[in-house]
């Protein structure tokens, strides 16, 4: 069957692939708290009255910032993996 006409295999090797970015930043959150996510990530919504509303608000606009939450996430799941 090709790849194509089959939507379960779209993205079979993206670890990134169906999961939420609220999941992942709650995940962020929980393992690494505000304050060390604002020190590895040096962004506003992360250090100044942080939320999990707000981050997300600020990192569905701004691209270079989500690919940093997600590239964390990733290092996240691989050590987590290890």
């Amino acid at each position: 069957m090709n790849e194509k006409n089959n939507p379960g295999n779209e993205q079979p090797n993206n670890p990134l692939h169906g999961v939420k970015l609220a999941d992942i930043l709650e995940r962020l959150v929980a393992d690494y708290g505000w304050e060390e996510l604002g020190m590895r990530i040096h962004i506003r919504c992360f250090i100044n009255d942080p939320s999990i509303q707000s981050s997300l608000k600020f990192l569905r606009k701004t691209p270079w910032a989500r690919e940093k939450v997600e590239q964390l996430y990733l290092e996240l799941i691989q050590r987590t993996r290890e």
